[in-house]
């Protein structure tokens, strides 16, 4: 009995082990097309050719 139980946590454990590495690899993917797209979806990054040129100079 004590060995059907261990198989059981284990297999538990290796379950969870999966669906932590589906995610890990779909997060993956996901950054990787943001990458691809150029980043233009909400939260993207935002840069700017340089910073001088944002403002007016003073008198």
């Amino acid at each position: 009995m004590f060995e059907y139980e261990l198989h059981q946590i284990r297999t538990a454990e290796l379950a969870r082990q999966a669906q932590r590495d589906r995610l890990v690899r779909e997060a993956r993917r996901a950054r990787r097309a943001s990458r691809r797209n150029g980043g233009h979806e909400a939260g993207g990054r935002v840069s700017a050719t340089r910073v001088v040129d944002r403002f007016t100079r003073a008198a």
